[in-house]
C-alpha cells in the first residue's frame, strides 16, 4: 500500500470527522461514516454497541487469540473559534480533545491490516461518550467482552505539551480517577444581625472545606498521589440573611481503587463529624465517574516494542497525569495499555492545549498512529 495514499486519505477522514462533531451518545452520523468505510475494507462491521458504539472485526487464521484496538468517537459542547475550511458545522459542538484524530488513525490501521496477514483476530473499537464517562461502561453493560471477546485492548490520546511524534506510556497508573462529591450542610438561617438565633452553614461549610485538604496530607500514604479539590460553594442566603443551607462540591483525582475508598471514606466521616458537632445536618453523596487507567506490565512492554519501531522517541515509563480517561473502565476488565503521543510543544502548531475553542488535531501523527496500531496487532497476531 503507498502510505502516503494513505495519509492522505486519513487526512481526508480526519477532517469530515471534525466537521461533524457530535456529543456522547449523540455519535449517529459519526458512525454511519466510520461503518461504512469500515465495511468497505470487507470487515465485519456492528453498529450500535453501547448506544452508538461500532465494532469492527477482522479475522485471519486458525488461532483463537483476539486483540482490541479502541479510538474515541465524541466531541465536546464547546463553540470553535478560528477559520478553519473543515470547521465545525454543528453550532456549540467541536472536536477540541482529538477524537477525530484518534479515529482516523484506527482508520488507516484497518486499512492496513485488511491486507496484512494475521493470525487470530482484531477488533476494532469506536467508542461513544468518552468526555461522559460513561461510553466504555455503556459498552461493556452491552456484551462488549462477550460478544468481541479479546486477550488485550489499546488505546492513545494525542497530547500537547509533549513533543511532536513521541510515544509514551507507562506500567500502573497512568491517569486518575475522577470521583464527585456533593455535601449538603442543614442548619438554621437567621437574621445577620442575631447569628446567635442561627446554626451557620457557612462557618460549617468554611470548617469543613479546610479540613477536607488534611485528607491527602494527613490520610493518604505519601508514595501514592492524590487530589480533593472544592470546586462550588452554593449558600441560600442574601446580603443581610444567614442562610439555611450551604452545598459543596467537588471532585477527587486518585490512581488505585483503596486510595478512592479512603478518599470517599474519609470525607463522609469529616462531613459527619464537623456538622454534628455544630449541630447541623447533612447528607454526603460521593459517585465514582472515571476508573483509573491502569496499565498491564506485559501490555505496557508490547507496546513500547510497537512504538519503537514507528518511532525513535519512546518513553515506556512517563510519569502518570492526574487527568482521568473512560479507557480506564475496559481495563477492569481485560489487560491493556494507554498511550499518549506527543502533538507538539506550545508554539506549536500541536501545542495548543486540549478543550481550547483554538485546537486542532496535528495531522502529522495520523499515519505514525495507524502504524502503531497496526504494528501492536501484527506483533501480537503475528503467524
Amino acid at each position: 500500500m503507498d502510505v502516503l495514499e494513505l495519509e492522505r486519505e486519513m487526512i481526508g477522514w480526519r477532517r469530515h470527522l471534525h466537521g461533524c462533531p457530535e456529543t456522547g451518545f449523540e455519535e449517529r452520523e459519526t458512525a454511519d461514516f466510520i461503518a461504512g468505510i469500515l465495511a468497505s475494507f470487507g470487515l465485519e462491521v456492528t453498529r450500535g454497541v453501547g448506544g452508538t458504539g461500532v465494532v469492527a472485526s477482522l479475522r485471519r487464521g486458525g488461532a483463537r487469540r483476539a486483540i482490541g484496538l479502541r479510538a474515541d468517537m465524541d466531541a465536546l459542547a464547546i463553540q470553535e473559534a478560528g477559520d478553519r475550511p473543515y470547521a465545525s458545522r454543528h453550532p456549540g459542538r467541536m472536536h477540541a480533545c482529538g477524537h477525530d484524530g484518534h479515529m482516523a488513525m484506527l482508520l488507516g490501521a484497518a486499512r492496513l491490516l485488511a491486507e496484512a496477514e494475521l493470525d487470530g483476530t482484531v477488533h476494532f473499537v469506536f467508542q461513544p461518550a468518552e468526555e461522559h464517562g460513561r461510553g466504555a461502561k455503556a459498552m461493556i453493560a452491552d456484551g462488549l467482552f462477550t460478544r468481541f471477546p479479546m486477550d488485550e485492548i489499546y488505546g492513545v490520546h494525542s497530547m500537547p505539551g509533549m513533543p511532536a511524534g513521541r510515544f509514551a506510556t507507562r506500567p500502573g497508573g497512568i491517569m486518575a480517577s475522577e470521583d464527585n462529591f456533593v455535601i449538603r450542610i442543614r442548619g438554621r438561617g437567621a437574621h445577620a444581625a442575631r447569628p446567635h438565633m442561627s446554626v451557620d452553614p457557612i462557618v460549617i461549610g468554611a470548617e469543613l472545606v479546610l479540613a477536607l485538604q488534611t485528607i491527602v496530607s494527613r490520610n493518604v500514604d505519601p508514595t501514592a498521589q492524590a487530589v480533593v479539590s472544592v470546586t462550588e460553594f452554593i449558600a441560600d442566603g442574601t446580603r443581610n440573611a444567614i442562610p439555611g443551607t450551604v452545598v459543596i462540591k467537588g471532585d477527587t483525582r486518585s490512581y488505585t481503587p483503596e486510595v478512592q475508598a479512603l478518599l470517599e471514606q474519609r470525607m463522609g466521616a469529616l462531613a459527619a463529624g464537623i456538622c454534628a458537632a455544630h449541630g447541623a445536618a447533612h447528607e454526603f453523596e460521593y459517585s465514582y465517574e472515571f476508573e483509573p487507567t491502569y496499565n498491564a506490565p506485559q501490555c505496557v512492554a508490547a507496546a513500547v516494542r510497537a512504538a519503537s519501531q514507528v518511532s525513535a522517541d519512546v518513553d515506556g515509563n512517563c510519569p502518570p497525569v492526574l487527568a482521568s480517561e473512560d479507557f480506564g473502565a475496559f481495563l477492569l476488565v481485560v489487560p491493556g495499555n494507554y498511550t499518549f503521543i506527543g502533538s507538539g510543544v506550545q508554539g506549536e502548531p500541536g501545542g495548543t492545549p486540549l478543550h481550547s475553542p483554538l485546537f486542532d488535531f496535528n495531522d502529522n501523527l495520523l499515519l505514525p498512529g495507524a502504524r502503531y496500531f497496526a504494528t501492536i496487532a501484527q506483533q501480537q497476531l503475528g503467524r
